[in-house]
């Protein structure tokens, strides 16, 4: 299964499957669609309204990454669950971390 990121010389771009409502926020894991595209998922607590979910899922991601929300931005899917996040900051870095975090939530 393929990363669901691609590095860039800014920063990454991540393939997302949001999940408004689920009950806590979190990084559930890499999941394959249908289609063969592998996507990091993703739950919050907050509703899709009014982009709520999205500031939640950009404020996760974020946090989780250890970078400013300045640095994390939503590129396109802000109405579905399909999400593409850019996040600025070193590639490399940022990628381990992604891997760490996914990699955590897949064995649990």
């Amino acid at each position: 299964m393929t990363d669901p990121w691609r590095t860039s010389t800014t920063g990454l771009s991540i393939a997302l499957r949001v999940t408004p409502r689920g009950g806590r926020d979190g990084i559930d894991g890499i999941e394959q669609l249908s289609d063969g595209r592998s996507v990091l998922k993703v739950r919050v607590r907050a509703i899709a309204d009014g982009g709520e979910a999205n500031r939640a899922v950009l404020a996760l991601l974020a946090k989780s990454l250890g970078v400013p929300k300045a640095s994390v931005s939503l590129l396109s899917g802000a109405t579905s669950r399909l999400k593409q996040i850019a996040v600025e900051g070193d590639p490399a870095r940022l990628s381990e971390a992604l891997r760490q975090l996914a990699e955590a939530k897949s064995k649990a």
